[in-house]
């Protein structure tokens, strides 16, 4: 099942960084997807990117993950952010932010 409606994806890529958002609209079931999904790919990956989320009481946008490969140099980040999106069945994202 695809879950582009519920879940927005974005993604950002600049020299030596690559990141990728997922906002969720205040669903805490899909927060704790999210969040289960991101630690069984670092568990098969043994990446461990920058992940942190943005909580907002008044906006729907604000609520994100964040996830975040920083001085990837090899570009090592495509491949992690590449399977959260798979296990997640998100086939797209919306833009670049």
């Amino acid at each position: 099942m695809d879950k582009c409606n519920d879940i927005i994806a974005h993604i950002r890529m600049e020299e030596r960084y690559q990141g990728l958002s997922l906002v969720f609209d205040k669903h805490a079931e899909l927060k704790s997807e999210i969040c289960s999904v991101i630690d069984e790919v670092k568990a098969e990956t043994g990446q461990t990117p920058f992940i942190f989320e943005k909580i907002s009481n008044d906006r729907a946008d604000l609520h994100a993950i964040y996830i975040e490969f920083r001085d990837d140099i090899h570009r090592e980040g495509g491949e992690f952010l590449t399977k959260v999106l798979q296990k997640l069945n998100i086939d797209k994202c919306e833009k670049d932010t």
